[in-house]
């Protein structure tokens, strides 16, 4: 897993905030693809779901058969304008975290230093 320097500066002001953070990458009809941050008091992994990593301390989910369907992704995660589409912290910021195939994106990444 990696990060742009923005999303693990948004990592660290959301952790300043409100504690320990974790990442959930959802697949779904209804809400599509997303990135949800929340709190790792909230976000509890169920046995239907694998740690693909961490990112700036916060490890990230997604659900094993989704995983299995997109070919065990390698995701990077960034920041974009405006609320995020669904519930996850950042919406508070006003800004949202997306998860973007390693190609998508010509940022230069930032390893995980934490």
């Amino acid at each position: 897993m990696r990060a742009t320097p923005e999303a693990l500066d948004l990592i660290d002001r959301l952790v300043e905030k409100h504690g320990p953070v974790a990442f959930f990458q959802t697949g779904g009809c209804c809400d599509g693809t997303a990135t949800r941050c929340l709190t790792r008091a909230e976000l509890l992994p169920s046995e239907d779901d694998i740690k693909l990593g961490e990112v700036g301390g916060a490890p990230v989910y997604v659900e094993i058969d989704e995983y299995r369907r997109w070919g065990r992704p390698a995701f990077v995660i960034d920041v974009a304008d405006g609320a995020a589409g669904a519930f996850s912290l950042e919406g508070l910021e006003e800004f949202h975290f997306v998860s973007r195939a390693p190609a998508d994106t010509s940022q230069e990444l930032a390893a995980d230093p934490h």
